[in-house]
């Protein structure tokens, strides 16, 4: 399972040997934003192993009702972890390590031997939020959070973006009202340059007078810069 994990996902976006804050640890869980995925692997083969060697009809209905429970015990031990309060997924999956014991669970069938598997499967799936995989279905549903997780990137990318584009706005504008307030106060140092300028002339017009020359200072008037 860890390799199949190592195979799909990126470094960081899952973790082995996870351990709830109570202690409980769990085989694997997938990080997806702020939550996570519980994944259980600790399925035993030992009495379907045993069901698939015997060649006694009272072994085997004996051992039959043993993988029921075993299957049954490992779907209510792994739906445990599904903990939604302290940022679990709604669902857990319950990873079983053999494509033929996974195939012989959905068509209700352990080797030659019928055996009513079909309803546990559901009943892990309906009532106890937990989905059984196998190595190939657990590499389907692993495509599938691996994509979102490529969503989730480029939506954090696009927020990411659009902060800065915002940020770039807001100094955009506080750039603006300073140039404005700038320039205003460059129009109030024209107005007081220029109304300087005329009194300084009256000022020469008495000189102009008294020493009855003919000089006069021309002022130079400047504009006011342009608001627009």
């Amino acid at each position: 399972m860890e390799e199949i994990l190592k195979n799909v996902l990126p470094p960081g976006t899952f973790q082995m040997q996870y351990q709830f804050a109570n202690g409980e640890i769990v085989d694997a869980v997938i990080f997806v934003k702020d939550k996570i995925i519980p994944i259980d692997s600790k399925f035993s083969l030992e009495n379907y192993e045993k069901i698939i060697n015997t060649s006694d009809p009272g072994e085997r209905l004996r051992l039959e009702k043993l993988f029921r429970q075993d299957l049954k015990n490992r779907i209510d031990e792994t739906s445990k972890y599904v903990r939604p309060e302290v940022g679990t997924m709604d669902f857990a999956f319950m990873f079983i390590p053999s494509e033929a014991i996974y195939y012989d669970l959905l068509v209700n069938k352990v080797g030659a031997v019928q055996i009513d598997t079909r309803d546990l499967i559901e009943y892990a799936f309906r009532d106890r939020h937990v989905i059984i995989v196998s190595p190939t279905s657990f590499l389907a549903y692993l495509q599938t959070v691996l994509q979102g997780l490529k969503a989730l990137q480029i939506e954090e990318n696009a927020k990411i973006i659009k902060s800065n584009v915002e940020k770039l706005a807001r100094h955009l504008n506080s750039y603006e009202d300073f140039l404005r307030r700038l320039g205003g106060s460059l129009g109030t140092a024209v107005n007081h340059y220029n109304q300087a300028y005329q009194e300084f002339k009256k000022v020469d017009r008495d000189i102009v007078k008294i020493t009855e020359s003919d000089h006069q200072v021309e002022p130079v008037a400047l504009e006011r810069p342009n608001e627009e």
